[in-house]
């Protein structure tokens, strides 16, 4: 059985629902997941060694192999083990599309950042 730890943030209402979607698309896979909500159990970072406000920003995924995913690359780690979103972690791993995943990501991921500061959700 694979096992994945994935870090996000609750504070912020988009990554939240984001989250309970993946969790409910994930629900009854072969995949162990383990759920770190950074903002109650900010401890918890020690164990990847990332600053509270990076994690905040980008979903980190510690995968299978016990490597740590940044950004696209988690979600293509989370997309790989759920049922129906293999073809997309495959699909925004080639080469144009990654680029293209990456720049649109971390462009919202930084706007997302922002509206959440601006409104102190933490």
């Amino acid at each position: 059985m694979d096992k994945l730890k994935v870090y996000y943030n609750s504070a912020c209402p988009v990554c939240n629902a984001g989250i309970r979607g993946q969790k409910q698309r994930m629900d009854g896979c072969p995949a162990d997941v383990q759920w770190i909500d950074i903002h109650s159990q900010p401890d918890a970072l020690k164990e990847i060694g990332a600053q509270q406000e990076f994690v905040r920003e980008r979903l980190h995924v510690v995968d299978e192999k016990g490597e740590l995913r940044v950004g696209t690359e988690a979600l293509r780690a989370l997309w790989a083990h759920t049922p129906g979103q293999g073809a997309l972690a495959w699909l925004t791993g080639l080469p144009l599309l990654d680029l293209l995943s990456k720049w649109v990501y971390n462009a919202f991921a930084a706007l997302l950042y922002a509206w959440n500061r601006a409104n102190h959700r933490w």
